[in-house]
């Protein structure tokens, strides 16, 4: 019988999801002529500044990660005029599908990695922030096992609500109830612990809509908790570059930074380390 990846949607109905709230997988069928026997698995957050999610942060990752060895799952997760916790309820619904049909996708769960750009950097990151605590598993309904993932790749993301924030985001995602206690919570530099999963993580020096501080104060606060992070600051690029090149350039001709482009084989080598260790 012929052998194919086999691509599904699934429909997520959280606490305040939008209609369209679902998650697209892309699935590496299994082969009798191949060794590999499970594989790790991307889920990935496009961003868009809580306002939509980007194609150009979608699709195209996609097509690289699978090209590596993954299986790839990417989360159309609900934007405004949904507010927090709808994004991340879903991102925990979407690790709970992961693993229920881990057997049936040959999916290792021991090596999901969660991918996310800009605002879907944000997501990401929550997701890698607080998987552990008994609050975000009960509003999930599951163990806090099943929600955790083995690293996190983070392009030009969306962290801080202090001083160097992206207003846009958190305005979106709080939904104009920006109170103290959730802009300290959802403030993720702050939320680093030991439970904090390693992280890829790359932005431009250049950056005119989310400073590249954020990731910078992430990074501080990795190192003080000592775990391993692999950073790369590239000196000239704007926000939401994507692959950098002509496969997600905009339709007036930008997003296109050749030199950028380089994070792609370094994440891919990366990931090739995570996924074979």
């Amino acid at each position: 019988m012929e052998k194919k990846m086999l691509t599904e949607v699934f429909y997520l109905h959280e606490k305040g999801s939008l209609a369209d709230a679902r998650l697209c997988t892309y699935i590496l069928d299994d082969s009798d002529s191949i060794a590999i026997e499970k594989r790790p698995m991307m889920l990935i957050c496009p961003g868009g500044g809580y306002e939509h999610t980007s194609d150009r942060e979608a699709e195209p990752l996609a097509m690289h990660f699978l090209s590596i060895g993954y299986h790839v799952a990417v989360l159309r997760y609900s934007v405004a005029p949904a507010v927090y916790p709808t994004a991340l309820l879903e991102a925990t619904a979407s690790m709970k599908l992961i693993h229920e049909h881990a057997k049936e996708w040959y999916v290792d769960t021991d090596k999901i990695v969660v991918q996310g750009s800009s605002a879907g950097g944000h997501l990401a990151a929550c997701l890698a922030m607080f998987w552990h605590t008994k609050w975000l598993a009960e509003m999930a309904g599951v163990t806090n096992d099943i929600l955790k993932p083995a690293a996190m790749l983070l392009n030009y993301p969306v962290i801080t609500s202090g001083e160097y924030a992206h207003r846009g985001s958190f305005k979106q995602l709080l939904g104009g109830n920006e109170t103290e206690e959730l802009l300290e919570l959802l403030s993720l530099e702050k939320q680093v612990t030991e439970h904090t999963p390693p992280a890829f993580i790359w932005h431009t020096y250049t950056d005119q809509s989310v400073p590249v501080q954020n990731s910078l104060l992430l990074i501080g606060a990795m190192k003080k908790h000592e775990i391993p992070v692999e950073f790369h600051m590239y000196p000239v690029g704007k926000h939401g570059l994507s692959t950098c090149s002509r496969l997600t350039a905009m339709r007036d001709g930008t997003g296109i930074q050749k030199e950028c482009g380089s994070w792609l084989p370094l994440a891919k080598r990366w990931l090739i380390a995570l996924r074979d260790e």
